[in-house]
């Protein structure tokens, strides 16, 4: 299993790539992040909380094809994160106004 760092628009995008699937895994927070164009981690952590709560209630499937890995966090822990492969965060692309 591969762990690395992706760069977009100067935000860092932490990313796993799951060899026995042939899959990239990438960080819904991070993703968020770039999207809503938030300098701070926790904003964009909150702001994924809220979409999350709210797309779970519309019954989307987004939510339900999100899983958790462990992935390492600002202060260098390995800390369970929210990930999503490339096809499910273009549908959520969409749902970030």
């Amino acid at each position: 299993m591969n762990k690395d760092l992706a760069l977009f628009e100067g935000y860092q995008i932490r990313r796993h790539y799951d060899e026995k699937t042939e899959t990239w895994w990438f960080s819904v927070v991070d993703i968020i992040r770039v999207l809503t164009q938030q300098p701070d981690y926790q904003a964009s952590r909150k702001y994924w909380k809220v979409l999350k709560g709210r797309l779970a209630k519309e019954g989307s499937q987004l939510v339900t094809n999100c899983y958790q890995l462990k992935m390492a966090a600002g202060d260098g822990k390995q800390r369970l994160t929210d990930v999503a492969t490339a096809e499910t965060l273009l549908r959520l692309v969409q749902s970030v106004p």
